[in-house]
């Protein structure tokens, strides 16, 4: 990554933008991609090559950058020659700054790099000390009808669900709804599980077996959509076995999930959907948010699903069941639901302070689990609360730096590992290289 712009350097960015400006008129093909990997070259290059001299330089960039849009424009009229998803962006103008301008374009260096390598698709946000500096849209939101990515479209949020799921339980601690040493039997009178408290749901560490294996095809209908009530009733009649006793360990398991969202059901006494959207959503403006529900017929704009090949990954009996996953989302309602946490509208400081709070110590390491927040330690001591998620074709990721109120938010629709490797990020905006926070853990 290039070193941080100075001041004889403004001028390049208005020409670069222009370039942008201009060659975002033309239609898509394969040669627009070609013409936007050039502008990258183009800039880093001009700003690695020229920065030293004052205003003389102007003149070969102009000739330059006046040159290549040209040149592109009459490439835009053949036929495509690549079946790659379009960039469409849209880099944020409220970062008024000189520093925030130059960490939007080197965030869109990087981005942009990583759709036309790796063939990146989904929404990117990201903020630095609660101001949004880069938002951006790539790829294909209905690939088969090449319908272009944009920022209302919804995705599955995977595993980044469960930070939703674990908010919505603090809140009816805090409203005297429940307790976290609550059992499962004050909820569930005939699981066979005893000594397990909402406390251990919370953080992992309940032993539980996990229903995406114990729910196979031998105990429920996988032609049909699995509701937790579904999967409460095969715990009961099956009693499959645990997988540690209770507090024992960290064991990452989904049906931990399932059934805190099936607990704040039965306190709140609403579906988990309406309880969500009634008490979290709508209050915070979240528009394009909500629990996935296979009987809604809701007309909703919807990221589809893709693996890869770009082949759609459908439903399966499993899409049935939330808590654990099932909340969509956009990188818009997201980044208000992250700051809904600062601004004192879910959870109060204390419960936040017990949310972020790592719970298990049987292995030495930075890396531990709060309540619905995986942790990472740093150097000066204070833990970086994430979470990741992956299901279908969906990776997620949702990182927030707690002390300066740094937020980064990854969401995508196509299958792609790459999604995870996050380091280069945190290189841009701290301007240093740790250990790397690339991770696909969920």
């Amino acid at each position: 990554m290039r070193k941080v712009v100075d001041e004889n350097e403004r001028e390049v960015f208005q020409i670069v933008s222009w370039q942008y400006s201009y060659c975002d008129k033309l239609p898509f093909d394969g040669h627009n991609y070609m013409r936007l990997y050039v502008t990258d070259v183009l800039s880093q290059r001009i700003l690695g090559y020229f920065s030293a001299v004052k205003k003389l330089w102007l003149v070969p960039v102009i000739i330059i950058a006046v040159a290549s849009a040209f040149y592109f424009k009459g490439k835009c009229s053949s036929n495509p020659v690549v079946a790659k998803p379009p960039v469409v962006a849209r880099v944020v103008d409220s970062a008024a700054t000189k520093r925030m301008k130059q960490l939007a374009f080197m965030l869109d260096t990087l981005f942009t790099e990583r759709s036309l390598k790796n063939g990146f698709s989904g929404s990117v946000l990201i903020s630095v000390k609660g101001q949004p500096v880069y938002e951006k849209c790539f790829g294909y939101c209905d690939y088969r009808n090449k319908d272009l990515m944009h920022d209302t479209a919804s995705f599955q949020l995977a595993s980044v669900s469960k930070n939703f799921t674990a908010t919505a339980i603090l809140w009816c601690v805090e409203h005297n709804l429940l307790s976290l040493d609550d059992t499962l039997q004050k909820f569930f009178p005939k699981l066979p599980y005893k000594g397990i408290t909402v406390q251990q749901l919370l953080c992992h560490r309940s032993g539980l077996p996990n229903y995406l294996y114990f729910c196979n095809s031998k105990a429920v209908d996988q032609t049909k959509y699995l509701t937790n009530q579904n999967v409460i009733d095969v715990m009961i009649r099956t009693h499959p076995p645990v997988a540690a006793k209770p507090n024992k360990k960290f064991e990452y398991c989904n049906t931990n999930y399932v059934l805190l969202a099936s607990i704040v059901e039965l306190v709140s006494g609403k579906k988990f959907k309406d309880f969500m959207r009634e008490t979290f959503f709508a209050p915070l403006g979240m528009t394009h948010t909500f629990i996935y529900d296979f009987k809604d017929s809701t007309d909703r704009k919807i990221a589809i699903s893709y693996n890869s090949k770009w082949q759609i990954q459908a439903d399966d009996c499993f899409d049935g069941s939330v808590g654990d996953k099932g909340v969509y989302s956009t990188v818009t309602d997201m980044f208000k639901w992250d700051q809904a946490f600062y601004q004192g509208k879910l959870l109060s400081q204390d419960m936040l302070k017990e949310a972020y709070a790592p719970r298990s110590f049987e292995k030495p390491g930075d890396r531990n689990y709060g309540y619905g927040w995986r942790l990472i330690k740093q150097p000066d001591g204070h833990y970086l609360v994430y979470h990741n998620g992956w299901w279908h074709g969906n990776n997620t990721v949702f990182y927030r730096n707690t002390i300066d109120t740094t937020t980064v938010i990854i969401l995508s629709n196509r299958f792609n590992k790459a999604v995870y490797q996050i380091q280069p990020v945190w290189n841009i905006l701290y301007g240093f290289k740790e250990d790397s926070l690339g991770t696909g853990e969920e």
